[in-house]
Parts: C-alpha cells; sequence; structure tokens
C-alpha cells in the first residue's frame, strides 16, 4: 500500500518545515515533535522518507557506504574501487521495547574467543545510516539508548564494545523522535540533543476538520489514486529539497549573523553552546530552503523558533517556549548601526518591508509566518509566592513554593524492574555481581565464566592448539546489580485540619520535592488525596511527573479527615497497578498529620487499614507543627510497618543538618 502523501496532510506548517529543514541538513540533529494524540505526527515522518533523494551504495555492504567515498573503517571494508547500486533512502523505526544489541548492534563473543574473528551483526543504526530514523514515543525509550541514539546522531558514528573487542562504523542520519508529553517529559539534557522542537496540536477550525477526515477517507478507500493525485506535488518538493541540498555548502554565515545568533541565544540564557551551533546550521538550512546564499535576519528568527524552545526548560515543570517579543529585541539589539546620510531629507525607500524572496514567496519554501516551531508562552510553574487561589470545588487552594532537593527513600529489598535510579535491581547494566544459571541465555556476556565452562571439553573437542573452542552452550551471562524506578504513589490528607496556608504551603512543596525527585529517579508516580466525606483517585499511575504537579498545585483543602478511606484507596490503586505493571515495586508515602475524624471509629478504620499496606515500602510524612503534639502520624507509621519522617527533614540538607548535629554530639 503506498504511504500517505507529505503534501497531502492538512495544516501543521512548523511541522513540516522542520522536517524539511533536517532533511536538507541532517547536521541540524534532527527534530523532537511533541503533541496530543492523532495529531498525524507519525504520518508526516513516514511520508517524509518518499521525498528523500535516492542514495547510492556499495553492493554488499551492510552499512551503506557511498562508492564514491567509503567509510575506511567499515566492518565490510575496505571497499576501493568497489561497484555501487542505487536504492531510495530507507526509514528505519525503532520500536519502544527494543534491546541495546537491537539498536546498536552485537558482536559474536563465540566466535570471537575460538577462531579470534570479530563478527559483527548490525543493529538498526546501521541500517538507519544515509536515511531517516524514526522514534515513536521517544519519551518512553530507556533513556541509555535515547543517550547512545543522541551520541550517534551528534557523532555521525557508532561504537559497539564488548569484552575488549570494539567496532566502529558510520552512522549518519536524520533522527526523527514524536512524543505525547501527558505521557511523561524527556530529561532536560536529552532535550538539548534534539536540534529542533516543534509543538504540534488538532485544528480547531471545523472546515480545517472536515478537509482532514475527508482525505484521510478518500485515501483508506484507494490509497494508489489518492497518492498519485499527489504525486506532482510531492515530486516537486523532492526536487526543492535536492536542489536545497545543491546550494547548502555555498551559503554564507556571515559575522554579523552569527553575533545575532549569540544574542538571541544569550538573551534567553540557555546552558551551552549547542542552542549557537544548532541555531546557526538551521538559519543556514533555511537561507538554501529560500533560495538565498547568505543568511539573513529571517533565517536566524526562523531557526530560534525551531532550536531554542525545549532548550529554555532548568526542571522539568518549566513550560517550554519562547517569548516573540523577547525574540525580536534580541534580533533588534544584535542588528549592526547603519549609518544614514550625512545631510538632507531621508527620501530614500523604505527598508523596513517583508522581504519578497524569503520562504513563502511564490510556490516554493512555506511561509515563515508559519514557521513558529515550538514557540510558545513564557510562563513557568514554580514558586508563586504562596498566593491561594479561589473556591474550587467549596476548598481554598494553596500554591506549593519553590521546590528543594529531597531526601532520598527506597523500597526494601532488591527487586527486577525497569531500569531507574531508586532502589537496588538484578538489571542488564551496572556492577557485576556474579553469573546467571546456565538456563539463563540472555544479557551481557560473562568471559571469564565462558571460559571456565569451556575449558574441560577442549580435549573432547579436539584441540591441538590455536584458540579456544567454545559452543554456544559454554556460553555464560553476568548477573549485574543496577538501580530500577518504582511506583511511588502519593497518598495526601487534604482535609480542613491541613488547611492552614503556611502549612498546606509547605506540605505542597515537599511533595512538589519528591516530585522532582521522582522525575530524575525514572519513577511512575500517583496522587491519591482524601478529604470531606471519601477519597479520591486524583491521579492514575503515570510517567507524567508534570501532570501530578499540576494535579498537587490544584488541590483545594477542607472538610474532615477520612484517613482510612485514604488508605483503602491507595491499596486498591496499588493492587490493580501489581496486575498492570508486576516488575514495578511500589513506595507509598502517606502524608498527614494523623488525624481521622470521619466517623465515631475513624482511627481503628484507619489503623486497620494501615494493616492491608503493611507489605508495602511506605513513608509517613508527618505534617503536624506546633508545641503541642499528639504523635498520631508515628502512631499510623507503626501500624503501617513505614519510615515516619516529619515534614521538617523530608530536605535533604535538613538531614545531612541533623546527622552533623548528633555526630558532633556525641563527639562532645
Amino acid at each position: 500500500m503506498k504511504p500517505y502523501p507529505f503534501t497531502a496532510v492538512v495544516g501543521m506548517p512548523d511541522l513540516r518545515l522542520a522536517l524539511v529543514l533536517s532533511s536538507i541538513s541532517p547536521a541540524v540533529g534532527g527534530v523532537l515533535v511533541r503533541g496530543e494524540k492523532g495529531t498525524a505526527k507519525s504520518t508526516m515522518v513516514r511520508a517524509l522518507a518518499g521525498l528523500l533523494p535516492s542514495v547510492d551504495v556499495v553492493d554488499g555492504c551492510r552499512f551503506s557506504c557511498d562508492p564514491v567515498s567509503p567509510d575506511p573503517a567499515c566492518p565490510d571494508g575496505p571497499h576501493d574501487g568497489a561497484a555501487g547500486h542505487r536504492r531510495p533512502a530507507r526509514l528505519v523505526e525503532l520500536p519502544v521495547g527494543a534491546a541495546e544489541d537491537r539498536v546498536i548492534g552485537s558482536l559474536n563473543l563465540e566466535r570471537a574467543l575460538s577462531e579470534g574473528i570479530t563478527d559483527y551483526q548490525p543493529g538498526l543504526l546501521a541500517a538507519a545510516h544515509r536515511g531517516l530514523l524514526y522514534v515513536d514515543e521517544v519519551n518512553l525509550l530507556h533513556d541509555h539508548l535515547v543517550d547512545a541514539l543522541l551520541d550517534a546522531a551528534a557523532m555521525g558514528r557508532a561504537t559497539v564494545e564488548r569484552e575488549g573487542v570494539s567496532v566502529s562504523h558510520a552512522a549518519r542520519f536524520v533522527l526523527i523522535g514524536t512524543m505525547n508529553p501527558e505521557e511523561g517529559e524527556l530529561r532536560p539534557q536529552l532535550l538539548d540533543r534534539f536540534g529542533l522542537t516543534v509543538e504540534v496540536a488538532s485544528s480547531r477550525d471545523p472546515e480545517q476538520r472536515v478537509q482532514v477526515v475527508r482525505r484521510r477517507l478518500a485515501y483508506e478507500a484507494d490509497p494508489d489514486a489518492f497518492a498519485a493525485e499527489y504525486a506532482v506535488s510531492d515530486a516537486q518538493l523532492a526536487a526543492d529539497i535536492e536542489a536545497a541540498q545543491r546550494l547548502l555548502p555555498s551559503v554564507k554565515l556571515t559575522d554579523e549573523a552569527l553575533r545575532q545568533i549569540a544574542e538571541v541565544c544569550a538573551s534567553f540564557e540557555v546552558d551551552g553552546m549547542r542552542a549557537d551551533i544548532v541555531t546557526a546550521r538551521t538559519a543556514v538550512a533555511h537561507a538554501a530552503w529560500a533560495g538565498r546564499d547568505e543568511v539573513s535576519t529571517e533565517d536566524i528568527r526562523v531557526a530560534a523558533r525551531l532550536a531554542l524552545p525545549h532548550r529554555r526548560r532548568r526542571n522539568p515543570f518549566d513550560a517550554p517556549g519562547i517569548s516573540e517579543e523577547q525574540l525580536e529585541h534580541a534580533l533588534q539589539d544584535a542588528q549592526p548601526d547603519e549609518p544614514g546620510p550625512p545631510e538632507g531629507p531621508d527620501d530614500g525607500p523604505d527598508d523596513d518591508g517583508p522581504d519578497d524572496d524569503g520562504p513563502g514567496s511564490g510556490s516554493a519554501p512555506p511561509s515563515t509566518e508559519d514557521a513558529q516551531g515550538g514557540a510558545g508562552g513564557d510562563t513557568q510553574q514554580g514558586d508563586t509566592g504562596g498566593q491561594p487561589g479561589g473556591d474550587r470545588q467549596h476548598g481554598m487552594v494553596e500554591r506549593a513554593g519553590k521546590a528543594f532537593r529531597a531526601r532520598a527513600f527506597e523500597v526494601k529489598g532488591t527487586g527486577e524492574g525497569e531500569r531507574g535510579r531508586r532502589s537496588r535491581a538484578i538489571t542488564d547494566n551496572g556492577r557485576t555481581i556474579g553469573v546467571q544459571p546456565s538456563s539463563v541465555r540472555e544479557g551481557r556476556p560473562h568471559l571469564v565464566a565462558t571460559v571456565r565452562a569451556a575449558a574441560p571439553h577442549q580435549r573432547a573437542r579436539g584441540r591441538d592448539g590455536g584458540g579456544l573452542r567454545v559452543r554456544k552452550q559454554d556460553l555464560r551471562f553476568a548477573r549485574r546489580e543496577g538501580r530500577e524506578g518504582n511506583l511511588v504513589l502519593f497518598c495526601v490528607d487534604a482535609s480542613g485540619s491541613m488547611g492552614a496556608r503556611a502549612r498546606m504551603r509547605e506540605v505542597k512543596t515537599a511533595v512538589l520535592s519528591l516530585l522532582l525527585d521522582a522525575y530524575q529517579r525514572r519513577d511512575k508516580v500517583g496522587l491519591v488525596t482524601f478529604r470531606g466525606a471519601g477519597a479520591e483517585l486524583a491521579l492514575p499511575p503515570t510517567i507524567s511527573v508534570d501532570a501530578a504537579a499540576s494535579r498537587l498545585d490544584e488541590l483545594p483543602t477542607g472538610g474532615r479527615t477520612p484517613l482510612a478511606e485514604g488508605l483503602l484507596e491507595a491499596a486498591r490503586v496499588l493492587r490493580v497497578e501489581a496486575i498492570r505493571d508486576p516488575r514495578r515495586r511500589p513506595l507509598l508515602i502517606v502524608v498527614t498529620d494523623g488525624r481521622a475524624t470521619s466517623g465515631a471509629d475513624a482511627v481503628a478504620r484507619a489503623h486497620a487499614a494501615a494493616g492491608l499496606l503493611a507489605d508495602v515500602t511506605a513513608v509517613v510524612m508527618d505534617c503536624e507543627n506546633g508545641k503541642m503534639r499528639l504523635g498520631l502520624a508515628a502512631e499510623l507509621a507503626g501500624h503501617l510497618g513505614a519510615d515516619h519522617v516529619p515534614l521538617t527533614e523530608v530536605a535533604a540538607d535538613a538531614l545531612a543538618g541533623a546527622v552533623r548535629a548528633r555526630t558532633s554530639g556525641r563527639a562532645a
């Protein structure tokens, strides 16, 4: 079936332009497409592959070497004088659950030990060389795989090292990732590695939505006829991209343009120099796309809108985006002063009009007025000064303060969950602590154990010198201990006893800090709240810490304290999650002063509910304050078998200070 044509996609000029610029200059560093589900992100990316020029490759080379300039370090080389053939550029899709060996390739340890031969099986990075590498839901991909992808995209090479054997090959591709922010964010360090970012959303214009549906139904009814209808426009766009690629090396980036780029990046206070480099490369690509041989202010404006929004995030709760007004001021401040005529009236032409040969003129490149990829508001979520919000569902809303570095909490024992940074676990990375049973046939090989397993059989296998004779059954695999991510479920008391403004502000600030810690440790988070007559699951378990922070910030307070109902709801959520995601161990954080006031037997019911959670690693964050304290939270912690942590000791600095004080007291 023919793929959906690129030019048939309705709207989304920002994404269209970003993909085109990355195709013109892969050195830009790829595109990250952020948006809600059902916005044709994947459709447009897959359609792009059909627009890329075909490539010449060496016959039989698994790494797609160019016959004119083959990779001298190609594992299938050397290719001097080798014949070649022409094939279309590839679109390689990387599934979320792909193993590391599938991505970067693998080495055959058996042949390396027995024959001394480096037998390398190429992975997806090799297949994507000189084409497109597409990662759907890149935010759900393991961080170490994202690191490997971005390293290869930046360096143009992929390297595999196993047990002292190293293989490297060329891996130059256009990297495109798509993600739904509702399912969790990428770390700012990984966001920075993507060259461009675009925010997409479905149109609210009924006419445009009708057009989208009509085209989709026509495509599904007859894909070949629909593709033929747009074949001419797709071919013209492909020719424009190829022409821009030819022009790209001759585009001039003047010192004045570089000064403007530096001024813009400095004005937005982005970290490091990658923003400047990417903006410069994007501006050059945009000039080539517009048919210009020199970078203009308009090229820099478009490049900044695409390259800077995601680099402004300092933490996961910051909103991406740049201020258009700030961008214009930075561009104007960097404009070189042009001396006017020495005397006489200024009757010359007005130079402030639009650039007639910029993108969007005629039928060539898209309008730069549409090229506002990723531009957004300049608001950030953080310290709101503790200003209370209005009445929400008959409760006062108190905002959180500025997050701090929280102390670390771990789940007891050793798990086998998803890779993360919180609790001890048996993982496929980390330090080697032993050897897996011989029945385990996957993971990283354990060289010493493999040699030991093969050594007793050498005579029977006819070895008379030379290399070690190794069979598949001799291979042993390492047992490694690393860290896993957990499910951190917050059970927060939002009753009237928590309603004092200063108190609730402290509570929300502490929980916000723990959410930030959960984000850094790759945890899944959920939020149960209880007040009034019962409890509710305010946020089902998710990897989107942003969503949890938003729900927390809007949490109202008031009413009685149904502590038992809150604990029962937490127990229900954990039972369901144990079925959905059995490998992810839970950590329950109960935020309360320990009071229970919903009924005559409220305290007894709360303690009975706590008994249902006795096998779950839990922490009771004690919010009781004042001189007269009842110690109810500590009593609840005893029934839960949980750690009791006063609210004032949630901060890591506070804990360190308490330890120092105790140590100095003992020394005295």
